[in-house]
């Protein structure tokens, strides 16, 4: 446990790296200190709040040197919000590091290194979030309702007006969904909401523990038509969301250089950075090297992301997930793009014992987009299917690079190459892409 100190005396440091959640980190007497908003290369002046066994932290007091890789924040709210972490850091800084990170990892988890490096898929650095979760409360001391997200390693809702990452035309929508909820009769029983981007359409789902009156769904409605917005409300679990207007448009978001566009429902996941989405698909399918007659699987395939845009260069690609409703909206997917070579499963890819009849099959090509968890249940399988090439979608290295080390270690595969994608910047968020070949 950490020992929480008064603030220590003023020291100086000079800081030797960057910690995974973006804060300096200095050596003092031989250990360990971590200070947030410091950067690597600098001297500066710090305080020790809170000691551990390892490694203490601090507080940083003043930059005696700074980093060349320093840039000014952008957003207001930097520093007190806990959406960012990384706006102190130039953006082509802040892609070397998750790169170190990914590194890193694959080394000391996986014990396996890449034999080449992909190129960093980069896009917009700001306004590029079109997936977001945002907080709502009705703070008493205040006297006033707050929206956006939580502060920087506190439980509070940070008093946001703005946010800079997100998409351009919801830039304010922390102050504006702050004003709205604070004139419902249930603005102490909204404790967040949903933002869901489309290309046309946009999403809002409030969570509401209590029925809203006649009047608030007034204002929501009106509220709705002002920002172009679709107001839903969920009452309950996941399948209780409905549009507050019957003839709602629905969401949709295309993967223009396949022709693809894919609908989803203002709760499914989709990946946040609509720009990266796209060039991560073509890198993945490059990186497969799909031959005319093969077969294709895609695990943790969703809404048909990577399997509809593979169907145009495999015989065969099946997709499967864990999600029932995500399989039956890929199938609908399918139909509505004339896609036919395409089969789509619902299991547990946690649980072997639950695997069909598709995991009985032979696939010259593996795709994986696994969560945080990672893979670990199908990779060790990875030799019954032979796979000619693995394509691993990654969005937390450490577990990549578990996956990386049973992959070449125990399942007959090389890594050929590894890469990041700036899924989300400003952020200490690794998204990663990882290819393997079998070696004989």
């Amino acid at each position: 446990m950490a020992r929480v100190l008064k603030p220590g005396p003023v020291q100086e440091a000079e800081i030797v790296g960057l910690a995974h959640d973006g804060r300096g980190i200095a050596r003092v007497d031989g250990k360990a200190v971590f200070v947030a908003g410091a950067l690597p290369g600098e001297r500066v002046t710090l305080r020790v709040i809170k000691q551990r066994r390892q490694m203490d932290e601090a507080v940083l007091g003043e930059i005696l040197v700074a980093s060349p890789d320093r840039v000014v924040p952008l957003c207001a709210h930097y520093g007190v919000c806990g959406g960012c972490s990384l706006q102190h850091l130039a953006p082509e800084a802040q892609l070397a590091a998750k790169q170190s990170q990914l590194l890193e990892d694959l080394s000391r988890i996986g014990r396996v290194s890449p034999e080449r490096l992909l190129p960093p898929l980069r896009g917009p650095v700001w306004g590029y979030r079109r997936r977001a979760r945002l907080g709502v409360k009705y703070v008493h001391k205040k006297g006033r309702v707050l929206a956006g997200f939580r502060e920087r390693e506190k439980p509070y809702l940070a008093d946001l007006q703005h946010c800079e990452v997100l998409v351009p035309a919801l830039r304010a929508l922390p102050q504006k969904l702050a004003a709205l909820v604070e004139t419902l009769s249930v603005r102490e029983r909204v404790p967040q909401v949903e933002v869901a981007v489309g290309d046309v359409a946009t999403a809002l789902v409030f969570r509401v523990m209590e029925p809203p009156s006649a009047e608030d769904l007034q204002r929501l409605e009106a509220f709705g038509l002002a920002l172009g917005v679709e107001i839903h409300l969920q009452p309950g679990g996941v399948d209780s969301v409905r549009p507050l207007r019957a003839a709602a448009a629905p969401l949709r978001y295309g993967i223009a250089p396949f022709g693809v566009s894919i609908e989803f429902g203002p709760l499914d996941f989709v990946q946040v950075n609509a720009d990266i989405n796209t060039g991560m698909v073509g890198a993945a399918l490059d990186a497969l090297e799909v031959l005319p007659g093969e077969r294709v699987l895609d695990l943790f395939c969703g809404l048909g992301n990577f399997t509809l845009p593979l169907a145009g260069r495999a015989a065969q690609v099946v997709g499967v997930e864990g999600d029932a409703g995500l399989v039956a909206r890929a199938r609908a997917n399918s139909c509505a793009n004339g896609v036919e070579n395409v089969a789509f499963f619902a299991a547990n890819l946690f649980d072997p014992a639950s695997f069909g009849d598709w995991s009985a099959g032979h696939y010259e090509r593996v795709l994986l987009d696994p969560p945080r968890a990672g893979a670990r249940e199908v990779v060790e399988r990875m030799a019954s299917w032979r796979p000619r090439r693995v394509v691993y979608i990654s969005c937390h290295p450490g577990s990549l690079a578990r996956d990386a080390g049973i992959l070449v270690e125990t399942q007959g595969y090389r890594l050929m190459a590894a890469g990041v994608m700036d899924m989300f910047p400003q952020t200490t968020h690794v998204e990663s892409m990882a290819v393997f070949t079998r070696r004989d």
